[in-house]
């Protein structure tokens, strides 16, 4: 009896998560103006797919997913892109996601669809980076043992994108964000590095994390 009771309540979450089911579920009120889809994740293509079947307005946009992850989609273009060491293709999306939110105006409407994996999928270092240091910040924190929280806390702080910063550049457009969730806790701001929504941690807290967990930063990170 335990073990059915145990398996009908893993094949009940497992099916409330669900992109097609989760995302009908949590539609945003259109807009007057344009509505923008833009993502990353290991299930942002599956995410957009479902957000494309349930939505009855005009869209457009682009997400970023894993190699071998894509799902075809009639309106968002899919980009497949290097997980979970980013590559120039994430880059590149990166770059093409952050021109296609800027511009907006009061009427219109940004979807951000964010799943795990997007920290990799979304590189965009900060000023005085390279993509190459964000590759090696990321081997590094990979190999330092430290939870996927304190990772993401520590690549928002070196980061042009994560951290609220898109939803920033989105302004003064409404942003609405569906998360499918990978951290525990389900902190919306760590999943994929929130990057539309800011997590309210300061410099001396990730300091501290680094030095707590002897994590060997890039030089370039340190300053």
């Amino acid at each position: 009896m335990a073990r059915q009771v145990l398996e009908e309540l893993y094949r009940t979450a497992v099916a409330a998560a669900q992109p097609g089911l989760a995302i009908r579920r949590s539609l945003p009120q259109k807009p007057k103006g344009r509505t923008i889809v833009v993502g990353a994740g290991k299930a942002s293509a599956q995410m957009a797919r479902a957000f494309e079947e349930a939505w009855d307005g005009p869209l457009s946009g682009l997400v970023v997913t894993r190699y071998g992850y894509a799902t075809p989609c009639d309106r968002i273009e899919i980009v497949e892109a290097a997980h979970p060491v980013p590559d120039a293709a994430g880059y590149l999306a990166a770059r093409r996601i952050m021109e296609k939110v800027s511009g907006l105006s009061h009427d219109d409407l940004v979807v951000a669809l964010v799943s795990g994996g997007g920290s990799a999928l979304l590189p965009q270092p900060a000023a005085g980076m390279t993509l190459e240091d964000e590759q090696a910040l990321n081997h590094v924190l990979l190999s330092s043992g430290a939870p996927i929280g304190v990772m993401n806390q520590i690549r928002n702080e070196v980061s042009a994108i994560k951290g609220g910063r898109l939803a920033a550049l989105a302004m003064p457009a409404r942003v609405a964000t569906l998360v499918v969730s990978d951290v525990p806790g389900d902190n919306p701001a760590l999943v994929a590095s929130g990057p539309t929504i800011p997590m309210p941690s300061s410099r001396a807290e990730v300091r501290h994390l680094v030095s707590l967990y002897g994590i060997d930063l890039p030089q370039a990170a340190h300053d």
